[in-house]
């Protein structure tokens, strides 16, 4: 990247704005905002569920926001999200929601990676978002993972490079950015670089065995952006920087060893993992000058205009040189003529008709179908009679993210069971005597979401199973490894989300109505191995 481009002479100020990526609070832009842009011409933002009412204000906002930047004389801005389907995904009312990455990897084919995330990236595109962080590619092989378990595709590399190369070329396909994180490797974490600065240990030959092995099949399938994680690994850089701000790292290992020469962006700065020991402004200057091209600041006005300045001003002291500037903007604008950011959004009279289809729901379906997983029918539970009367007991812990879908009344499992005509009562774990009159049921289902983290769903599933160890089931409804907190249950489905699609594959299962041919992606024990499904091998 020597040969001069005109974006080479633009003015220094001009030029870092580019390099950075920034979110805001609201449904509309921001005067925060609209400062950031007209003063600065930063070069993307990126939409929370906070930005996010449905599909129609979320077209209107991404038009409004790229006027503000063709106002200020700047170039298009790059819209981000974190669709990455499943339990992550800013935006749900109005689109196609498609399953999350370890159904897909259950489902176990790289056609499902493929077309989900062509189906997602042509619907974010038709709304102007055009970057997607997305897919995590990380290898979930620690079970004590708090933040990416169900966001891996699987615990295996080799599947998690496959169907992550799959997705790569089908939000690309869809003219998205593909942007595969967190590099280089946060699946085998114990902590949360959202709170703390998560530190492995491992050695290199490994980090090439597991870690390493998807993003360099991403990088094959030449997807358009690499996402840094906040995560010290000592075998690559000594000095125990996070990989964010290390060179050893960005420089050396991935665009040196690995021949990345995409657009490598951070992960918000603002995560305690440097927020807490560096701060934005100084993790700005360390992150560009490691390497990276653009600078992720999610929340906070002050201290992205704080890192703007601080950029700048190092720029002027000699800290960062103009020509990593230069080199870093060099990438993005490519990226951005590439994607064609100056092509108009279209109507939203045109966009509501290409969003949300029967087809693109009708593919969502299939893939979440297929995901699954039959774990365990020890005594023949399943199916479940329709006239029978069934218990669902339902986890004290919904998520923010469906709590609306749950509490509607009609996302919950029960409902679910009901709409296709069986005998139910649902009962919240945290509500008066849940297990009372179970005497009353002739079959009870037992729904947990992640029972290592919510102690009261772990002791109301071991409770049930002993005291109607013949007519309890147990679903899953996020993490399949909660199996081995109520070891004794003698039925056990999984599905991968709480989402209303998995749901109502999962009642459909439990009816009968669906044969689930998912596959374990995940070992939970030497009895019920990666691969493994009682339905085939039962």
């Amino acid at each position: 990247m020597t040969k001069e481009r005109e974006w080479q002479s633009w003015s220094l100020k001009k030029k870092i704005g580019q390099l950075f990526v920034f979110g805001f609070h609201g449904y509309e832009p921001t005067e925060q905002m609209k400062k950031l842009i007209a003063a600065n011409g930063i070069g993307g933002t990126i939409y929370f569920s906070r930005n996010v009412k449905d599909a129609k204000q979320v077209h209107k906002l991404s038009g409004e926001l790229q006027s503000l930047a063709k106002h200020a004389g700047s170039p298009p801005l790059f819209v981000a999200i974190d669709q990455e389907g499943g339990m992550v995904a800013r935006l749900v009312k109005g689109v196609t929601l498609m399953p999350g990455n370890m159904a897909l990897g259950a489902a176990g084919l790289a056609e499902g990676a493929r077309e989900t995330a062509r189906i997602c990236g042509e619907e974010l595109r038709q709304l102007g978002i055009t970057m997607n962080y997305a897919p995590c590619i990380d290898v979930n092989n620690n079970p004590e993972n708090p933040v990416i378990n169900v966001r891996s595709y699987s615990d295996r590399s080799d599947v998690v490079a496959e169907l992550g190369a799959a997705a790569v070329a089908g939000y690309q396909a869809a003219r998205v950015a593909a942007t595969v994180k967190h590099f280089p490797g946060h699946g085998d974490t114990a902590v949360d670089s959202h709170h703390a600065l998560p530190i492995l240990l491992h050695g290199r030959e490994r980090l090439d065995a597991i870690e390493l092995k998807p993003f360099r099949a991403a990088i094959e399938a030449g997807t358009d952006c690499i996402m840094t994680a906040h995560v010290c690994l000592p075998a690559l850089d000594p000095s125990g920087e996070p990989s964010t701000l290390s060179e050893e790292v960005i420089t050396g290992l991935l665009r040196k060893e690995l021949g990345y020469d995409g657009v490598v962006v951070t992960d918000c700065l603002e995560m305690d993992a440097i927020d807490k020991s560096y701060g934005p402004e100084q993790g700005a200057i360390k992150a560009i000058r490691a390497g990276a091209d653009m600078v992720l600041i999610s929340h906070t006005f002050e201290k992205q205009w704080a890192a703007l300045e601080a950029v700048a001003a190092a720029v002027e002291k000699g800290d960062l040189t103009e020509a990593r500037i230069n080199e870093a903007l060099d990438r993005i604008m490519m990226l951005k003529k590439k994607l064609e950011l100056d092509e108009p959004l279209l109507p939203w009279t045109q966009v509501e008709e290409a969003i949300g289809t029967e087809a693109n729901k009708a593919a969502a379906r299939r893939w979440s179908e297929a995901s699954v997983t039959l774990v365990k029918n020890e005594g023949s539970l399943l199916p479940i009679s329709r006239s029978e009367s069934t218990l669902v007991l339902w986890p004290e812990i919904v998520p923010v993210s469906v709590a609306d879908e749950m509490l509607s009344g009609d996302g919950s499992l029960g409902s679910f069971l009901t709409e296709l005509g069986a005998n139910v009562v649902e009962r919240q774990m945290n509500g008066v005597n849940p297990l009372a009159d179970l005497e009353c049921f002739s079959q009870i289902v037992v729904v947990t979401y992640d029972a290592s983290k919510h102690p009261l769903e772990r002791d109301i599933a071991c409770e049930a199973v002993r005291l109607a160890p013949d007519r309890t089931i147990a679903v899953s409804v996020r993490n399949p490894l909660d199996l081995l907190l109520y070891p004794d249950v003698k039925a056990y489905l999984a599905v991968y989300e709480c989402r209303p699609l998995a749901l109502a594959a999962a009642a459909k299962a439990l009816l009968g109505d669906l044969e689930p041919t998912g596959k374990l992606p995940l070992e939970i024990s030497a009895a019920y191995p990666f691969g493994w499904s009682a339905a085939a091998n039962g």
